[in-house]
């Protein structure tokens, strides 16, 4: 049975950001993967991921945006890859909004109120003043906009890959296609079973995202659901240029009872924006969730929200795929030891808004395994924060 320092299960965002911290530590580190990542089998692919450092979320969320803009920067340097871009985003609201963003309502206040809190550059823009900005979407006259210079995308795929060769250039070991089946806390260590040997550790670390519910079992497993979210790209036509970067933002938009988000058109994407809602549907397993998308699903959202708000893309979706979101009761993070394995430490930034905070989020685990204090408090993201919470009742809407 070989020995390590720390497994790493699930190699995604967290699980790459933690395992290239822990080998950067001088660490032995195992990481381990079903799949192969990046892929787009979880819920690290899809070309963007909105990052913003003021979070709607909460204020508790700041520090990580805020360092992992920050490491995205030194790892670029490092590997010469392309992975933040700093084009701004926007979040409107109207008066009287109601939608929930990831479990959260009052996203636009909040947002606003973090930005004042930690002195974040931002605007507070009027309807008005959004529309001489962007002309690219219909506003109904009332919204009002957060618009953070600052914010932008990050290409998940780009992260990962990043991460992964720099844990291995610090000496990590990667074994892929290779399936967690059982672990074990055994005195001062852990055992760690897959579908291809055994291995045991100092620390095991489940970064296993959607899959966590089923590898965690009851009872904690009622705490971790899947959901099923459908990411579109519709073309832009004769209106492509006026989708780019350094003039479209990305944005976020609580549109009363619906709120949506969406990305300028980047290289790649086949000259078409990514839009998508959010789902609070759940599925009984990861395979449910991972179902095909079906002809209708393609345009639901163009025609219910998207020909209205942003009139120059086409009802031609040229691609559709599916993202997995783990949701917790309020849709917050669990990032902390397993309350029954002390060895075995549970790193899952739930509910779909995790990917921003992701590089600061392994920093933060690697020093906390190495017997460091970490740059940022991951208190907040306790299992006792789940006590007494409850799922929200699923609404169906995106």
């Amino acid at each position: 049975m070989e020995r390590f320092d720390v497994v790493v299960c699930g190699l995604g965002a967290m699980g790459s950001a933690t395992l290239y911290q822990l080998a950067k530590r001088g660490l032995r580190v195992l990481g381990i993967d079903r799949y192969a990542p990046p892929h787009d089998l979880g819920s690290s692919h899809g070309e963007t991921r909105i990052t913003r450092c003021a979070t709607g979320e909460g204020l508790a969320y700041v520090p990580l945006a805020l360092r992992s803009h920050q490491l995205w920067r030194a790892i670029e340097q490092e590997t010469g890859l392309d992975i933040l871009t700093s084009n701004g985003v926007l979040v409107l609201a109207s008066p009287g909004s109601w939608a929930r963003h990831h479990g959260k309502t009052h996203f636009l206040e909040t947002t606003i109120e973090a930005a004042r809190t930690f002195g974040i550059d931002h605007e507070v823009l009027t309807a008005t003043e959004i529309g001489a900005r962007f002309p690219q979407f219909r506003l109904v006259g009332d919204e009002t906009g957060y618009f953070e210079p600052g914010g932008g995308f990050v290409r998940p795929e780009a992260a990962v890959a990043a991460q992964l060769e720099l844990a291995r250039r610090g000496g990590a070991v990667t074994r892929l296609d290779e399936t967690l089946v059982d672990y074990a806390q055994q005195g001062d260590g852990v055992t760690v079973a897959t579908n291809r040997g055994m291995y045991s550790a100092g620390e095991l670390v489940l970064a296993v995202g959607a899959w966590l519910g089923e590898v965690l079992g009851p009872p904690c497993a009622a705490d971790f659901a899947v959901t099923r979210q459908v990411q579109h790209w519709y073309a832009a036509g004769d209106a492509l240029e006026s989708f780019q970067p350094d003039c479209f933002p990305v944005f976020i938009w609580d549109d009363r009872d619906r709120a949506f988000y969406g990305f300028p058109a980047v290289a790649g994407a086949g000259d078409a924006v990514k839009v998508a809602g959010e789902s609070e549907v759940r599925s009984a397993t990861v395979d449910e969730a991972r179902s095909d998308v079906a002809s209708a699903e393609r345009f639901e959202l163009f025609d219910t929200i998207i020909r209205d708000r942003l009139p120059g893309l086409k009802r031609d979706c040229v691609r559709a795929s599916n993202c997995l979101y783990t949701v917790t009761p309020g849709g917050d993070f669990v990032i902390d030891r397993h309350p029954d394995h002390p060895r075995v430490f549970v790193v899952s930034p739930c509910s779909g808004h995790g990917f921003k905070h992701s590089a600061a989020i392994g920093e933060a685990v690697a020093a906390q395994i190495a017997g460091e204090v970490p740059l940022v408090d991951l208190t907040p993201f306790s299992f006792e924060r789940l006590a007494g919470a409850s799922m929200p009742a699923p609404t169906g809407v995106p």
